[in-house]
């Protein structure tokens, strides 16, 4: 049971030392996933219920009733349940069928599994009612690999009376401890989102300020007989034509045609150890880039796609991620393995061209005790690019219940060519992380560069303390990089800088605020920037938000202001290249943000600055409209406008427009578009992907890009490249 403050406001409270339990129960037939449960297998099965309020009530009985059994046989484990609803189809949320979908967004019913029972470790699997899927691995409530795609399946059907779920999860596809005992205990957690009252609920209750992934509040499930260990194994071929133009003055004209073929191979040798290989990798149907206006003095960093770096990116993606949204750690990105860095090059708008991939391999461990892994790829060599070789090693030590100690080590060789010299370039870290309590943890790192010829010698390091309890969130986070730093293989957003950028922010709801507000979430954070080659001040943001409220349907509003100091030196970074002179200023910002329900048909973000900009003023606005008439068809228009006044002598405005749509006959069936227009490079980019899913992770991409890249300012200069690729891949799990 929920403790509770005398004022009524809920808090933070310690795991149930009895935790709830199901017993699973076997079955011999294979069962047919349809959504409907009409096999009299489910009817054997045990029920468990009384599922709990997360939020807006933490500790009182969920709204609707959520009907949860599980079976099993030799092949599944199966988790079915029953999703009670009075407005049955007409009180389900589902904009989109998005794979791996905004949480906050849609009706969902998700199991987390512990196969290791260290309340360490987490497997979740989500289902929207239209059965789009979710999954993610996570570590700690802490570390996610949140675009890792599991191998399972789910079918859903909707009713007047709520919605069902049925999954089946191969036990290939779970991670588990080896066993002497043919029978397993297994901690396991059931949460359900109902999104029209926008009420979280979880079988076994967990605070507000965590998620399902903090496994040490997890249930227990009983009764399993997963299989002993077999050769596990699965491959992925993929065939892929395609059809490439080039038409402008800056590389010529030319087209080409060629076919590709390759795959690659995964082969879970035990439960604990996992061996990924890739041949001639091609990441074709991965999603591309968005052009971004970068306004500040931070190098952008453009997330993962590629499906084979995903796989366990948690393990080896250590480092300080930075949080503009909350202020944890402000601005500040630092870390010493990035995959990005492999298989594509930066162009000057700051996205990226892919270099083609020959092979890799990837181990990872995973234990009670300790987890560890390595990774090597060989990239091609092409015109400008000599073929490299990249390496990164981890390991991990889980000490007590709730800490762990690490090193990563990476090292990239970029082979001699006929006109340059091979070189090398290193890094290596130590980190760790300790939970101090339920509220505290602190997280800490240290990492060493160095290349061949005594160059890029540097150090970076950070360290963070954070308090999270129901009413209050703050932390203290101090970083630093010096000068000669460089992980050619990393990413550091900003380089010779101390960083100190503490804050606090304040999550009450107290009885006067109006019923349709949720949180009322004041709060106050620091960035000082110094420049560690001479200890000035070279920037610093004062960020006060007196209001934020989130309302009860999951929209949003608040306000900021930002007094800003910034100090410009020769050969400083200029914002897009505008010329500002060498000086120090100071200004002061002005913002709002508001946001509508996103579960809605329709739905509406907007975010707006104005005020003072080094030597000017910038008024800056980003609205994006989201248009989801129906689960089947989704659009989202978003324009950014930056309209500059004498900043570096220029007045005027630069622009960033973007169309996105997605049309599916079903989650795995589905047509999806992006256009993007950008004024300051004068660059259009069109992307449209054709995705079916013809079974588990076996796709058929036909795909479309087309691209005008600024080469000089004058319009007959224009590079246009159009690709139209085909490609079909087939997964087989032995």
């Amino acid at each position: 049971m929920e403790e509770t403050t005398a004022t009524g406001q809920s808090v933070i409270f310690t795991p149930s030392a009895k935790r709830r339990t199901i017993q699973a129960v076997e079955i011999k037939d294979k069962l047919k996933i349809d959504g409907r449960l009409d096999e009299a297998d489910w009817q054997q099965s045990k029920l468990v219920r009384r599922f709990v309020q997360v939020d807006p009530q933490q500790g009182r009985p969920a709204t609707f009733g959520t009907d949860v059994r599980v079976l099993f046989n030799r092949q599944y484990l199966y988790i079915s349940a029953v999703n009670h609803d009075t407005l049955g189809r007409k009180g389900l949320r589902v904009p989109n069928f998005k794979r791996d979908f905004n949480s906050r967004s849609h009706d969902l019913f998700g199991v987390s599994i512990d196969g290791f029972n260290d309340r360490r470790n987490a497997m979740t699997f989500v289902a929207n009612p239209h059965g789009t899927q979710r999954d993610l691995l996570s570590f700690d409530d802490l570390l996610y690999d949140e675009d890792w795609d599991g191998f399972w399946k789910v079918r859903t059907s909707r009713t007047n009376s709520g919605w069902v779920a049925e999954m089946q999860i191969p036990w290939q596809t779970l991670r588990y401890a080896r066993s002497a005992d043919s029978i397993q205990t297994w901690g396991i957690n059931f949460f359900r989102n109902r999104r029209y009252s926008n009420e979280l609920s979880a079988w076994s209750p967990f605070p507000r300020a965590f998620t399902s992934s903090r496994m040490e509040y997890a249930g227990l499930i009983t009764g399993l007989k997963p299989p002993p260990p077999s050769p596990n194994i699965r491959i992925q071929p993929y065939v892929l034509i395609s059809d490439d133009r080039a038409n402008g003055t800056e590389i010529g004209y030319g087209q080409s045609a060629k076919l590709k073929l390759g795959g690659d191979l995964k082969w879970a040798i035990n439960p604990n150890t996992v061996l990924d290989l890739t041949l001639n990798t091609d990441f074709a149907q991965a999603d591309v880039d968005r052009q971004v206006n970068n306004l500040t003095r931070f190098s952008v960093l453009f997330p993962e796609r590629r499906a084979f770096f995903l796989e366990n990116a948690s393990l080896f993606g250590a480092g300080l991620p930075g949080n503009k949204n909350t202020g944890e750690g402000g601005s500040m990105i630092i870390q010493p393995f990035f995959s990005r860095t492999i298989g594509l090059a930066t162009l000057p708008d700051g996205t990226s061209a892919p270099v083609p991939i020959d092979a890799g391999a990837r181990l990872v461990y995973r234990s009670l005790k300790r987890n560890y892994g390595g990774m090597v790829i060989r990239q091609r060599g092409i015109p400008g690019s000599p073929a490299t070789d990249f390496f990164v090693g981890r390991y991990v030590e889980n000490v007590g219940r709730q800490n762990r100690i690490g090193a990563l080590f990476t090292l990239k060789n970029v082979h001699s060519t006929d006109s340059t010299g091979g070189r090398q370039n290193g890094t290596f870290a130590l980190d760790g992380f300790f939970r101090l309590s339920q509220k505290w943890t602190y997280n800490a790192m240290l990492i060493g560069s160095a290349s061949s010829g005594g160059t890029d010698q540097g150090i970076s390091a950070y360290s963070q303390l954070i308090y999270r309890t129901n009413q209050v969130v703050g932390w203290w986070t101090q970083s630093l990089v010096t000068k000669g730093f460089n992980p050619e293989m990393g990413f550091v957003s900003r380089g010779d800088v101390i960083a100190t950028t503490p804050g606090l922010y304040l999550v009450n709801r107290g009885k006067w605020l109006p019923k349709w507000v949720r949180n009322f979430e004041p709060g106050a954070f620091l960035e000082l920037y110094h420049k560690a080659s001479t200890g000035y001040l070279q920037e610093a943001q004062y960020n006060f938000n007196p209001i934020w409220l989130t309302f009860q349907n999951g929209g949003n509003l608040g306000l900021f202001v930002n007094p800003t100091y910034q100090r410009l030196d020769d050969g400083d970074y200029r914002p897009l290249d505008l010329a500002i002179a060498s000086n120090k200023y100071h200004y002061v910002r002005y913002s709002a943000m508001f946001g509508t329900d996103p579960s809605k048909k329709v739905s509406f973000q907007f975010n707006g600055e104005t005020g003072g900009y080094y030597d000017g003023s910038l008024n800056y606005v980003r609205a994006s409209l989201i248009l989801a008439p129906i689960p089947h068809a989704a659009f989202t228009f978003n324009a950014e406008v930056n309209a500059f006044q004498k900043v570096g002598g220029y007045s005027g405005t630069i622009s960033l427009y973007s169309v996105e749509s997605r049309m599916a006959v079903n989650p795995r069936l589905q047509l999806i578009s992006f256009i993007q227009r950008n004024t300051y490079n004068d660059k259009n980019a069109l992307n449209i992907r054709l995705a079916w899913e013809f079974q588990p992770l076996s796709f058929l991409y036909i795909v479309y890009n087309y691209g005008t890249y600024a080469g000089s300012v004058v319009q007959t200069d224009r590079q246009q490249e159009q690709h139209i690729i085909g490609k079909l891949s087939y997964l087989k799990q032995f």
